[in-house]
């Protein structure tokens, strides 16, 4: 149960009518995320399963209000209307710490997907960081990273040649490496053909990300104890 002393207002105006929920401020923010892939339930957010008009007098909305705005008088079923919609009174800190995380998030992303179009390599997430710092981008802790990834792709282009493309790696690993190959590559890409040679050796095309060349390369030379062999093909 929620302490109610550590709860934060979640708040919804429309059509005349003001409604008002006592949260967790940390499952508030958890739910209102986009990017949040965790199961949360309306009962462990709201620490009293009521609505109000005026949560600091305790005055309760009407069922006649919630009716009229949300078509039901179900409590939890307003309070999911309240947190998908309303604002949410988190607090500086809590704000400071989301749009932190988000930032890392994006800064991640586009490190793994962008290249750059000169010379086809991928750029260093320090200089995805530091151009989107001289572009000022600012991160919305409430919108998806997808979104703001490409907020931030349009505001740094002016600044470092970057785009989004898809490379194909040749990759060649020796017969001792070869049992490590699949489970090693899945997580960069997939293998679009594959070939066993004379000499036990495993030959492969992988289309992966254009930011993921050097990681794959570092872990192909991981399993391979260095003896593997990598090539990106135009």
């Amino acid at each position: 149960m929620v302490n109610i002393d550590e709860t934060i207002i979640a708040r919804l105006e429309s059509y005349g009518e003001k409604f008002e929920i006592l949260v967790d401020p940390d499952l508030a923010a958890d739910f209102r995320n986009p990017d949040n892939e965790k199961e949360i339930n309306i009962e462990d957010i709201l620490a009293v399963e009521e609505i109000f008009k005026d949560s600091k007098k305790g005055d309760k909305a009407s069922d006649e209000s919630m009716k009229k705005v949300f078509d039901t008088t179900d409590v939890l079923e307003v309070a999911e209307q309240i947190l998908k919609k309303g604002n949410i009174q988190i607090t500086a800190e809590q704000r400071r710490q989301m749009q932190e995380d988000k930032r890392k998030q994006v800064i991640s992303t586009i490190a793994r997907e962008g290249i750059n179009p000169q010379n086809g390599l991928p750029h260093p997430a320090t200089r995805i960081e530091n151009a989107m710092n001289e572009a000022k981008v600012k991160i919305d802790p409430f919108k998806s990273v997808d979104e703001q990834v490409q907020i931030a792709l349009k505001a740094i282009k002016v600044l470092i040649p970057i785009k989004f493309e898809k490379v194909r790696v040749a990759v060649r690993l020796p017969n001792t490496a070869t049992g490590q190959a699949y489970s090693a590559i899945r997580p960069f890409g997939k293998i679009i053909t594959e070939e066993w040679q004379d000499d036990g050796s495993w030959i492969a095309i992988v289309e992966m990300s254009g930011g993921l060349q050097d990681d794959f390369n570092h872990k192909m030379a991981s399993i391979s104890g260095g003896e593997a062999e990598t090539k990106v093909i135009k």
